[in-house]
């Protein structure tokens, strides 16, 4: 039997995420789930839905340029009830709503779910889906984009390159408060929301486990909130590995420097540097670490490489490269640094 070619997509949730970033003239495009789908030759976005009729409305208007048929609902009940042919479902809500929307999808019985990241508020929630996934026998691919882009693929390349690994550290700097206890309940909290991403990258680059960790420089504000911290761990391969992130930043950083016996790589928002070391031209007998030239890979691909993953694995041509198992490790990591706190 051939495989199918066009698979039926409806997409939960019309927000940034999910459409409106694909606006966006800073951010490399497409930037959003419903960009890639419908730039997608083998995908048939059939519907939308959102709670905000003005939203929907817009999304429906953009959306029916390509696919004139376009449905949308007000909610996912009616989603399931009057659509019968979906094959991949896109949850693109807000995390307090990532468990409920992610059990209707999989009840529904599509072959693929796309989730957003964070999987859930927290691994017990994760856990609910992932044995609703199971009983459904319902695939669950999670949406860390780092690991579709070409620069971190590069970066993963590169790494055998550099030679021993001395020191992996991964930091992330922004305005956005870093934990505080009252912001579990809707999970707008960095060490979630970017944080995921952060110990999501690390372990899939060096395919490492990051467990028991030494949590130090903890830095709360006058109302006790989290604002920085840094978490240590180390594997058999790799000695250190450092998770570093301020909440009080007036300014957006992500990056991962890694340096080995031989070399350096440095990758993150914007930013990919690559050394190798040479002989000194400084000091005789000495050898000095030299940036080598190497273009900046300006089209990244990460959402067209993630909705890539999820045809071929439809077509049962790849595996998923970002399975929900992995993600609900990642949310275990940051579980055991908020111990910590």
């Amino acid at each position: 039997m051939k495989n199918k070619l066009r698979y039926n997509a409806a997409i939960i949730g019309t927000g940034r995420i999910g459409f409106s970033l694909g606006f966006d003239k800073k951010r490399e495009q497409p930037a959003s789930h419903t960009m890639t789908l419908i730039n997608n030759k083998s995908i048939n976005l059939v519907a939308g839905v959102d709670n905000s009729p003005e939203k929907l409305n817009t999304w429906k208007l953009f959306v029916s340029k390509k696919n004139k048929t376009v449905e949308t609902f007000t909610n996912s009940e009616d989603l399931y009830a009057n659509v019968k042919d979906l094959d991949i479902v896109v949850v693109a809500v807000n995390e307090e709503s990532h468990l409920s929307e992610c059990i209707k999808a999989i009840e529904y019985k599509p072959k693929l779910v796309i989730l957003e990241k964070p999987v859930a508020l927290n691994s017990f929630e994760a856990e609910k889906i992932y044995d609703s996934a199971k009983i459904n026998n319902v695939a669950v691919m999670v949406n860390h984009e780092r690991r579709f882009a070409l620069d971190y693929l590069t970066a993963k390349e590169l790494v055998k390159s550099i030679g021993d690994i001395q020191y992996v550290v991964g930091e992330l700097d922004s305005g956005l408060r870093v934990f505080g206890k009252e912001f579990e309940k809707d999970g707008t909290y960095s060490l979630l929301h970017d944080g995921t991403h952060l110990v999501d990258i690390i372990q899939y680059l060096f395919d490492c486990e990051l467990k028991n960790p030494v949590v130090t420089n903890v830095y709360k504000d006058e109302k006790g909130i989290v604002r920085n911290f840094a978490a240590h761990y180390k594997t058999d391969k790799i000695p250190e590995i450092t998770v570093k992130m301020s909440g009080r930043s007036k300014f957006f950083e992500f990056r991962i420097e890694i340096l080995g016996t031989l070399g350096k790589i440095c990758v993150g928002n914007g930013i990919f540097e690559y050394y190798l070391r040479e002989e000194s031209k400084l000091y005789t007998g000495f050898y000095s670490l030299k940036r080598k030239k190497i273009k900046l890979i300006k089209k990244t691909k990460y959402f067209e490489n993630m909705l890539k993953n999820a045809v071929d694995y439809l077509n049962k041509k790849k595996e998923l490269i970002s399975p929900l198992e992995d993600a609900i490790n990642d949310l275990k990591v940051l579980e055991k640094i908020k111990e910590s706190f």
